[in-house]
């Protein structure tokens, strides 16, 4: 049985129309023959959209019970059960109610895909784990339900449902998204043409983004080199001479002219050492590309032009930028250069030719020649030195015979030296032998013999071949030792750019195999890893397509130790370059063991600061939670004893004294539990519009009535909490100013100063302040008194075990809410509490589809 196949609507608001479109999609299946159900489909009470639910089959929803209230949640085991071959599940990104098998929809749905099922769900833009931030920086406000990215990044499809935003304000102004009542505030704040439009923008761009990585795939696996021509993608060819800045900027003003263009920088290493690359230069020059959003790569080839090419090719280049040659006039007789090579041989890419103030002026190094000559180089060579020879003699034929050979020999000579600039060791040996066969058979006496019957002419045509191999020799040798010390160079510079890499902080291991991919010119890279040599190799990271799972299937393998090696796809590397490869594998297991350290740092923080939390909570239980108890038992016993006749007013002083104590053992066992459920992360907020009417007065209560003033305005806006979570907070740190409050201090009207607790609106958010006139506390300790265990000043041991404000700051930042302290003006201190109004949060969290928690049910997860 396969995994099942996920289909994603993605929209850039509600109200787009996602839910209508899968079920449009659901029911044209349906007629297809396709078994398909509506496992979860949230209607918000649109009337078309209820309309698409008729004739699909609905897995009734479970119901559950929480916090007194009845919710109704997709029934998985019902779904798994039916087996349908396509279910319709809304809301990817919802939170399930406490209780329920996963903590996530998307989580329900990854075991829909497990058990074969195929499902078609919808999600919004703003639900995007990674857009977080940027959707909190147009909208003012943090949406609390999201989905990773990868989950929405692995579907088999995404299809976007767009709209323009003046059509989805119609239909929002029309009622067809939201009751009436919410119309008018969606209109005033979320639902803004300019915030709709942003939302748009980056929902285009990462589906955008989503189709190039589908299309890049499918040209790899379908090995389609030719360019195509889907998105705007500009490489630069880089030298690392000063111009590359200019042309970076260049590129950077025509990606500018087309919305989703990228851009590629590229430094081609050549093996052959005909580079003049500054490091300083080239750091820059990164630097500068990475500020303009671009990408830096780093690729090693023996033809530039040819490696820029390939490159270019391979990521579906469009344009190429290169600056004009800085080559001399008189350096042009060594061919055409690299702009002239990649221009003629581009295609259907567009090659920009850029000027520059460095053109024309040279290399910044002279040009190195190398031991690699080419073919044309080689065939010269040859024709040098065995056709030279020949040509010599024929045209030495037309001149009078000399008494001396010594010009003939000379003139050979030269032609063996020829041979061995051109062609290297090889033609200048063959060109010294037919020389001296020549000049034995037409120059030396007796003459068309190949016998020398002078002794003087013998050590002649000795010393001529001695002085042509020495001198064949001599120049194989510098051409030799010029092609080690560029290789080491060039190795040199990639090694470089490993340790940058590493130092800039790009040391992920994506990074670095994707870094390896690009220097080595190969389809995949694979870093695998096992315990021990009898257990199956594993995959700690990989990039590219088919990777391999095994060392010995891939054409090149770099152990390291025992238990790692680096695999690599594509083609067999020479051997220098393995020299090279071994450092990056080096650096892979680096990264490996660090990123284990890290795990192993992080646990070990967990685990100290539990270990901290346990000896806090052990110092309190041994205290403070045997105070009441000791209270209690005392009462008790008293009671019960048979000596004594207690009067009526004394049996209820001391039941009192029972009732106080239970009371106050059940608030520290309460923030206990409160902290370790903030601690473990259990606390799951359930948003909802309310008034602070609500709130308020279930927060006082247990407080003597006198000893709070409060202020509400009528007039103040509904707010997005957790009714219960915010009750509990306010609860805590009311009851705290309480205690702390300077109780016996006259306030200005002569009556008794108490704790203030007043509300206002400011900049799309409410103010709560409990201000109280106690001793308050320095700057320095408010951050302090909110960490769990934490008392402040001359607090008594009976006081508390110092978790009420610890607790209230973790239930207000859950539902998107602040909790800072203040100095009170004329002493004191005051908690501050900043909530998002609803109005600001219509549209960020749609209306949820449990019924409206009372807040005498809300209890904690």
């Amino acid at each position: 049985m396969g995994r099942g196949r996920l289909r994603i609507y993605l929209g850039a608001a509600p109200g787009v129309g996602k839910t209508f479109a899968m079920l449009g999609e659901g029911k044209r299946r349906a007629e297809r023959g396709t078994d398909v159900v509506a496992a979860f489909v949230e209607t918000h009470g649109r009337v078309h959209t209820a309309d698409q639910v008729e004739g699909l089959e609905v897995v009734p929803r479970r119901t559950m019970t929480h916090r007194g209230a009845d919710f109704t949640e997709m029934d998985l085991d019902a779904v798994l059960a039916r087996r349908p071959a396509v279910a319709l599940v809304d809301e990817l990104a919802h939170t399930n109610v406490p209780g329920s098998r996963h903590d996530k929809r998307w989580q329900d749905v990854e075991e829909l895909l497990d058990a074969g099922i195929d499902v078609i769900s919808t999600v919004n833009i703003q639900h995007l784990e990674s857009l977080g931030d940027a959707v909190e920086g147009i909208t003012g406000v943090r949406q609390q339900e999201t989905v990773p990215d990868e989950v929405v990044r692995r579907a088999d499809q995404i299809e976007l449902v767009d709209m323009a935003p003046e059509a989805l304000r119609r239909r929002l102004a029309h009622g067809n998204v939201y009751a009436p009542e919410k119309i008018d505030a969606a209109l005033a704040h979320y639902f803004r043409p300019g915030n709709l439009t942003a939302l748009r923008e980056l929902a285009l761009l990462w589906v955008a983004d989503r189709v190039d990585e589908y299309l890049q795939r499918y040209r790899a696996e379908n090995h389609i080199a030719s360019t195509w021509q889907a998105r705007e993608r500009i490489v630069v060819g880089l030298t690392g001479g000063p111009e590359g800045r200019t042309l970076i900027r260049r590129a950077a003003r025509i990606a500018a002219k087309g919305s989703g263009s990228e851009i590629l920088a590229v430094y081609v290493s050549r093996s052959d050492g005909l580079t003049s690359a500054s490091p300083k230069e080239l750091t820059v020059q990164r630097g500068l590309v990475e500020d303009l959003g671009g990408t830096f790569h780093h690729v090693l080839g023996d033809n530039a032009a040819e490696a820029l090419l390939d490159f270019a090719r391979g990521v579906n280049a469009t344009q190429i930028v290169l600056g004009s040659s800085r080559r001399k006039p008189w350096q042009w007789i060594f061919g055409p250069g690299v702009g002239a090579t990649v221009a003629r041989e581009a295609g259907d890419i567009d090659v920009h030719i850029v000027t520059h103030e460095q053109v024309a002026r040279g290399r910044v190094r002279p040009i190195r020649r190398i031991a690699n000559l080419g073919l044309p180089r080689t065939v010269a060579g040859w024709l040098v030195g065995v056709g030279g020879p020949l040509l010599l003699t024929w045209l030495l034929g037309y001149f009078p015979d000399t008494s001396s050979n010594h010009t003939e020999m000379l003139l050979y000579l030269g032609l063996t030296v020829g041979a061995a600039l051109l062609g290297g060791l090889f033609p200048a040996l063959a060109s010294a032998a037919v020389g001296s066969l020549l000049i034995n058979w037409f120059y030396t006496p007796p003459l068309h013999t190949l016998t020398i019957s002078s002794v003087q002419n013998i050590i002649a045509v000795a010393v001529f071949l001695a002085v042509a191999l020495s001198v064949a020799y001599v120049v194989d040798l510098a051409a030799r030792r010029t092609a080690e010390a560029a290789r080491s160079r060039a190795e040199a510079e990639t090694l470089s750019f490993l340790a940058s890499t590493v130092l800039g902080g790009n040391s992920g291991l994506p990074a670095l195999l994707e870094r390896v991919r690009e220097t080595f010119q190969m389809e995949s890279v694979v870093m695998l890893e096992r315990p021990d040599e009898f257990t199956p190799w594993r995959t700690a990271g990989c990039l590219g397509p088919n990777p391999v799972s095994r060392p010995e299937d891939a054409d090149v393998d770099v152990p390291v130790g025992d238990h790692l090696a680096l695999a690599l796809s594509g083609r067999v590397l020479p051997a220098g370059d393995r020299r090279v490869l071994v450092a990056f594998a080096a650096q892979a297991a680096v990264l490996l063991e660090k990123r284990r350290l890290e795990e192993e740092a992080a646990e070990a923080r967990r685990l100290a600061e539990g270990n901290r939390i346990r000896t806090a909570l052990l110092a309190a239980v041994s205290h403070d939670l045997r105070t009441p108890l000791a209270g209690i038992k005392a009462s008790v016993t008293s009671l019960r004893s048979d000596d004594v006749a207690w009067e009526p007013e004394d049996e209820a002083e001391l039941l009192a004294g029972i009732e106080a104590g239970a009371d106050r053992l059940d608030h520290l066992i309460g923030n206990l539990l409160d902290m370790s459920r903030l601690q473990t992360g259990t606390v799951v907020p359930i948003v909802r519009e309310i008034d602070l009417d609500e709130v308020v007065p279930l927060a006082l209560l247990g407080v003597a009535s006198d000893a709070v003033r409060t202020e509400i305005p009528e007039t103040l806006p509904m707010i997005s909490a957790d009714p219960g979570l915010l009750e509990r907070a306010l609860g805590n740190v009311i009851e705290n100013a309480v205690k702390y409050n300077a109780g016996n201090r006259a306030g200005a009207d002569g009556g008794t100063c108490r704790v203030a607790v007043s509300a206002s609106e400011l900049n799309g958010r409410v103010e709560v302040r409990v201000a109280d006139h106690g001793p308050g506390i320095p700057d320095e300790a408010k951050d302090r008194v909110f960490e769990p265990f934490q008392r402040y000043g001359d607090a008594p041991r009976g006081a508390g075990v110092g978790l009420g404000l610890a607790v209230a700051r973790g239930f207000v930042e859950a539902t998107g809410g602040t909790l800072t302290a203040e100095d009170t003006p004329g002493g004191g201190l005051t908690m501050v509490f900043t909530l998002p109004c609803a109005a600001a949060a219509v549209a960020v969290v749609p209306p949820l589809t449990h019924p409206a928690l009372t807040p005498e049910r809300q209890q904690l997860t």
